[in-house]
């Protein structure tokens, strides 16, 4: 364990620079992020072990390392424990959880992901909302997907409020970040994937596309911006496009809840067939 709580402080050079993570400019100049919270940080030192120069730094508070005595063991010299001003000023959130990591980018290149055989991947096109796409993150992880692929503008997977609704997924799947929509589901079905898009307005609903069989084999499922949906051109690089039944009064499903949806019915598929 390092740095005794005098030593930094919110003018500390280091400190200052862990701030500045949050926007994303420094973030794509350093290619570092934040991961604030026990959860989150436990997932990065984990994954750590496999990736040593994964996590830089943790600041913790020293109710936060009390509490946490095996996350600072396991730090090591990295573990900083400091006034609980220190956390506050590198936290973007109301009330800090007591640490943060900084840690390296996690991307990999869809070539890269796609060599590893995925079963199932989750595909996210213009997603804007940081909160939808680190929920969508954490359930594709629960559904035992492979990866996730942010495509076009879609916002960055390291926006701090994309990293804390992860709670911990982003360090669990591969995530690809492409800007070239079309080239990327041509890649996708160039792996043996068949590309499902789930949009309200569908050749078949998701029971159908189950009976039919669309759920079986590998599979990915292309979702839509969180406001306006798969616009024509993109609904059109899909094989089918499946709509999720309503069956009450809902107008829609949000994003991460169809997302859930949809993960899980392919992910069910695979498992009963694997019994």
């Amino acid at each position: 364990m390092a740095s005794p709580e005098h030593v930094l402080t919110p003018r500390t050079g280091r400190v200052k620079a862990a701030r500045r993570l949050a926007t994303r400019r420094f973030r794509e100049k350093e290619r570092a992020f934040l991961a604030e919270g026990p959860q989150a940080v436990r997932e990065a030192l984990d994954a750590g072990r496999s990736q040593p120069a994964l996590v830089h730094d943790v600041y913790a508070t020293a109710a936060a390392t009390e509490r946490y005595p095996e996350l600072a063991e396991v730090a090591g010299e990295r573990w900083h424990v400091v006034d609980d001003e220190v956390v506050a000023a590198i936290s973007e959130t109301v009330s800090p959880q007591g640490m943060v990591a900084v840690c390296d980018y996690l991307d990999v290149a869809l070539e890269a992901a796609l060599a590893r055989g995925p079963r199932l991947v989750a595909v996210c096109a213009d997603v804007r909302d940081p909160g939808n796409a680190g929920t969508v993150i954490r359930c594709a992880d629960a559904a035992g997907a492979d990866a996730v692929v942010l495509l076009g503008d879609s916002v960055d997977p390291y926006n701090p409020k994309a990293v804390r609704a992860s709670v911990g997924s982003l360090f669990h799947v591969d995530v690809v970040v492409e800007r070239d929509t079309a080239g990327a589901v041509a890649a996708l079905r160039r792996a043996g994937l068949r590309v499902l898009a789930a949009d309200g307005d569908a050749d078949v609903d998701l029971p159908a596309a189950e009976r039919d069989g669309l759920l079986d084999g590998p599979t990915a499922w292309l979702f839509g911006n969180e406001a306006w949906g798969l616009p024509a051109e993109t609904r059109a690089l899909a094989d089918t496009v499946v709509s999720v039944p309503i069956y009450g009064r809902a107008e829609s499903l949000n994003l991460a809840t169809a997302a859930a949806v949809c993960l899980y019915a392919s992910a069910r598929v695979a498992h009963d067939r694997r019994a």
